[in-house]
């Protein structure tokens, strides 16, 4: 068994059969369905089962898929070092809640983009949730999320504290009215989101339970719905002002204990940091220190 081996036996799984597995890698059927006989062969077990539908791992495919993922990411993080001479360059996929990306990371990304032109940045956004599980999938060099995050794979380092408030319609006087709100509504992400999570505590804290969730998804049609008193929701008193007019909505504060959120950067404690991330996170220095003078 070698790393060649293991690829093969990878893209199979992946692509789910012999056949795209061959045009993945830019061979013949006849050569995948050998070397997966072969390596079948000197583990002595069987690693699929062949279907008219394609394969399908068997028990003792699937207690060699992980070694197998992390052999072809090992080879992958190997030839970008190699192929890495110190100068940033090449694709960059770093990941971002929207909030962050909207508060945050425009004079970042403009300044980065501007220093090092042949890097090609790209910016994903999602919840914290969905960016951490493509952080540990690889799919992504790093990501801003909420905070914490404890996992043994990852590598979190603080970026910004964000002050949460409250936000409803604007005719709402205080937290006491919000429990009061017939069929009372919270507005937000989808499921995955650390604001939500939050929301959902907070008022559980409280006795509200129950409440009914309208998930939409984007922070502008979340912000639009609550000033029109269709709910409330729980996002950054910073969005007030620089993002939108804080005169739309009631913006009610939070005691100081459940207030404060931290958002980091996350990246895999494994995975080769490129130059461009290197360079991406020196950027980013600058904008860290800000936040932190801020506090």
């Amino acid at each position: 068994m070698d790393a060649a081996d293991l690829r093969v036996f990878e893209s199979v799984t992946r692509c789910g059969s012999m056949n795209k597995a061959a045009l993945e890698l830019n061979t013949v059927q006849s050569n995948v369905t050998a070397r997966i006989k072969a390596l079948e062969d000197e583990l002595g077990f069987e690693l699929f089962e062949r279907t008219h539908r394609g394969v399908t791992l068997t028990a003792a495919g699937k207690r060699l898929l992980p070694f197998a993922s992390r052999a072809a990411r090992v080879l992958e993080d190997a030839r970008r070092a190699v192929a890495d001479q110190g100068s940033p360059s090449g694709p960059l996929v770093i990941g971002s809640l929207d909030t962050t990306a909207a508060l945050r990371l425009s004079p970042t990304l403009a300044e980065f983009a501007s220093s090092n032109p042949a890097v090609d940045l790209t910016l994903r956004t999602g919840t914290t949730a969905e960016l951490v599980d493509q952080v540990l999938h690889h799919s992504l060099e790093g990501a801003y999320v909420c905070g914490p995050v404890n996992h043994p794979d990852l590598v979190a380092e603080p970026f910004v504290r964000e002050e949460l408030v409250i936000m409803t319609a604007p005719g709402v006087a205080d937290f006491d009215a919000i429990a009061a709100i017939p069929d009372l509504k919270i507005i937000v992400l989808k499921i995955g989101c650390s604001y939500r999570l939050h929301l959902e505590a907070l008022l559980a804290r409280r006795g509200i339970v129950g409440v009914r969730c309208l998930e939409f998804g984007t922070l502008e049609a979340i912000f639009s719905c609550v000033s029109a008193g269709l709910g409330i929701t729980l996002l950054p008193r910073a969005l007030l002002g620089s993002v939108w007019d804080h005169k739309r909505v009631g913006v009610h504060s939070l005691p100081n204990a459940e207030k404060w959120v931290d958002t980091v950067f996350v990246r895999h404690r494994e995975a080769y940091a490129s130059s461009a991330l290197r360079a991406f996170l020196d950027s980013a220095k600058p904008a860290t220190a800000r936040n932190a003078a801020a506090e």
